[in-house]
């Protein structure tokens, strides 16, 4: 695994400043970013931001994975965005407005929803599927979902996968503003009472999966499992999720069924908790639907990583896995007086030592997309 995001560059930083919290409102943008050396300064001036993020967490996820390529026409990549070069598109938009704009023969490639998937096939020399699901929020943990099944199914060896998102731009967060999903405070609050909304948010992912039997005849150092996993659509509206869950709750019990776990079993879930109003209280009834008197611990961080959109579910897909690996469980940032309408027995309010065990980690998106992923420690 590896990533970048607001609280941090490398999953060590990251995971201390998800203990720290936000230093102050959002939105939750990496300062002072520099992808050298990863990326000499030269490619850089070709790639838009969220491009970067991403091969920068691939070098990481890359170095750790160790040697994992036999064929690389069998290596896939699947890598997610909700939006794509923002930054390059504000920046066309910008330029074409002058009189005698001067406008970078590198900028659509630049701003492409795919760059990312691209870059990470061309410059490792994956010649295998290289696709980007763009399912808004739920785009990170599509991508691990269709890792996934790209093995499953015989289509790949290895499966590169993940999310990347570079939006918290002027645009972006007017727009969001208007739909009136943004935080006026600037202080994402999920499952708060006082909550206003999601605050921003940027970074990106990369995931390396392979098959059990291959990953252990190499010699990898596996890190999880991913049990199974489901997506569903609400068919419902544009923005606002179902009013009931229906979509939400058909995932996490299709989910339940391909991971084969009870939900008893189940020990964590890292919720999509946007800090909006809708959001928290929906997902909140669906897990006690489906949990009943058997809900697991959970929590969102999304109160220090801000929402970034379509890198959100791979930015925590990872952070479960590296609960896991420490043993213990991220704290809700933002929570101080839990909404009684949210019937969650058991939101992690503080770093709890934790016995790892088989986790969900949901996300929902605008568009009524509904992505469920469960995983377990490796046995």
């Amino acid at each position: 695994i590896g990533a970048v995001a607001a609280p941090g560059i490398g999953i060590d930083a990251i995971w201390k400043g998800l203990i720290a919290g936000p230093s102050g409102p959002g939105p939750h943008v990496i300062d002072n970013w520099d992808p050298e050396p990863i990326i000499p300064k030269r490619d850089s001036r070709r790639l838009d931001r969220f491009t970067q993020f991403a091969l920068v967490a691939a070098d990481e996820a890359f170095r750790q994975a160790g040697d994992f390529v036999d064929d690389p026409n069998d290596v896939t990549v699947s890598m997610a965005t909700g939006i794509g070069g923002l930054e390059s598109l504000e920046s066309l938009v910008n330029e074409s407005q002058k009189d005698e704009p001067r406008v970078s023969p590198f900028i659509v490639p630049m701003m492409m929803a795919n760059a990312a998937a691209a870059a990470i096939s061309i410059k490792y020399g994956f010649g295998g599927q290289a696709n980007t699901p763009v399912v808004a929020c739920a785009a990170g943990s599509q991508s691990i979902l269709d890792g996934m099944r790209q093995i499953q199914w015989g289509y790949a060896d290895v499966a590169i996968v993940g999310g990347t998102e570079a939006a918290a731009r002027d645009s972006a967060r007017e727009g969001f503003s208007a739909a009136r999903a943004l935080s006026k405070s600037g202080v994402a609050r999920p499952f708060d009472v006082e909550r206003d909304g999601f605050v921003m948010g940027e970074g990106g992912e990369v995931i390396v999966l392979e098959g059990l039997e291959r990953a252990e005849a190499r010699g990898a150092t596996i890190l999880a499992e991913v049990l199974g996993g489901a997506s569903t659509a609400d068919a419902h509206h544009i923005t606002a999720p179902h009013p009931e869950g229906d979509g939400a709750e058909r995932a996490m019990l299709l989910a339940l069924d391909d991971a084969d776990l009870d939900p008893g079993q189940v020990a964590y879930i890292n919720a999509h908790g946007t800090g909006t109003d809708l959001n928290d209280r929906t997902e909140g009834l669906v897990i006690q639907r489906v949990f009943g008197d058997q809900q697991p611990a959970v929590s969102s961080i999304k109160g220090t990583t801000g929402h970034a959109l379509g890198a959100s579910g791979s930015i925590e897909a990872v952070m479960v896995v590296e609960s896991m690996i420490r043993k213990e469980l991220l704290p809700n940032i933002g929570l101080d007086s839990q909404d009684p309408e949210i019937p969650l027995t058991d939101i992690v309010r503080d770093l709890r030592p934790w016995t790892p065990g088989p986790s969900l980690s949901n996300s929902f998106g605008f568009g009524g997309h509904n992505t469920v992923l469960a995983f377990a420690p490796p046995a």
